[in-house]
This record gives C-alpha cells, structure tokens and sequence, in this order.
C-alpha cells in the first residue's frame, strides 16, 4: 500500500511545482506587461487645444475696461496667475464676491484667491464644467480653458440687468415670449381637433363599418 500511494503523492508533487512555476511565471509577465504599458502611457503625449492669442487679448481688453484700469505689459498668464486680478473682477461683476484678496504671498495664498474667483463665478451663474482647475492657471496646464472660462464669465453678465459695462463675445439670444388672448387660445384648439378628426361634423360617428357609406 505505502509503494502504491508513493507514486502518487510523487505525481501531486510535481503537480503542485508545475502549478506553482506557472502562478511565478504568470506573475512574472504581468508585471512585465504592466512596465511596458507604464512606459507607453508615459510616452503619449496630451494633446491640448491651441492657444487663441487673439482671444487672449480680447480677454484681457475686457477685463481691464471692466476694471477702469490700464491694460498692463506681460504675457496673458502671467498677469493673470495669481488670481489677484480675477478677483478684482469679479467684485466689480458682483460686489463682495471675495472678501479677501491676497495681494502676495506664498504660493499656496495665490492659489486661494484663484478658488475664490472659481467659487464666487459659480455662484454668479458660470457652469461649473466651464470653470478652470487651479492648476490649469497657476502651473499653466491649459490655459485655453482659462479663456474659456472667462469667456463664458463675460457671456453670463449679459443675464445680469444690474451690469451695464463692456460686453465680451456674441450677444446671447433673447428669449421671444408670446402672450395669447383666450379666444385665439380656444380657436386654435378646435383647429387642432379639426385637424385629427375629432370636431363634431368630422367624426365617425355612424359609420357602420368597412365598405358603408359615412353618414355626415
């Protein structure tokens, strides 16, 4: 019996080391796989939209007329990186929308004057997914969707009655409300009637079935 069940637990032996290399093995081209598609990942570069320069300077014209200031010198980024110039503007859009400006400071104290202009735009009425990230501004990673953004800004004061200064991009469409009197309410639903076969000289009413004659 003991020679007998030797082979076996020979056989299962093997079988658990064949079992195991393979686990080794698998393990071994995962992690291979997962380096090379690592290195790719990194390899592919991000395409962003094209800078608008012309767009820029629009922006720009806007902001500083809003402002009653000078356009100053420097590139559009540059002036507006810090958020300072951002939060004037939207205190002048919205009196007290930012309660403190951090004129300088530590890079971190920047950066908060730029999310107070992202929350104080939102609140004013810009869709939040129009709105840039922090770091699309601060580390220049997609400046076109700060234009965006404050494009979208100078489209929304245009719902604002209370602003009355210089416009930014298209005029949005008005909206073309009409008013109607009760009788061209009621006529024009017995015209809708009419139409599908339900007034009282065009039903079918006594008609007996497929083939008769329709009584009027």
């Amino acid at each position: 019996m003991r020679d007998a069940a030797r082979p076996r637990g020979v056989a299962a032996g093997r079988a658990g080391r064949t079992t195991d290399q393979f686990i080794l093995r698998t393990r071994r081209e995962n992690s291979s796989s997962c380096l090379v598609n690592s290195e790719n990942f990194h390899r592919i570069s991000i395409k962003m939209p094209a800078r608008n320069k012309e767009q820029e300077q629009e922006v720009l014209t806007w902001i500083f007329e809003v402002l009653g200031e000078p356009l100053p010198n420097g590139d559009y980024e540059d002036i507006l990186k810090n958020g300072v110039i951002l939060c004037k503007l939207i205190n002048k859009l919205a009196p007290g929308s930012v309660k403190k400006i951090q004129e300088k400071g530590t890079n971190f104290q920047l950066m908060e004057n730029i999310q107070r202009f992202q929350a104080a735009i939102k609140k004013y009425g810009v869709p939040e997914e129009e709105i840039f990230q922090t770091a699309d501004l601060f580390e220049r990673r997609n400046i076109p969707q700060v234009t965006l953004c404050l494009y979208s800004l100078g489209r929304i004061t245009q719902k604002h009655p209370e602003f009355n200064g210089p416009q930014l991009g298209p005029k949005m469409a008005e909206k073309n409300e009409r008013t109607f009197t009760e009788e061209q309410l009621r006529a024009h639903n017995a015209e809708l009637n009419l139409q599908m076969g339900f007034n009282k000289g065009a039903s079918q009413a006594g008609h007996g079935g497929f083939g008769n004659t329709r009584h009027m």
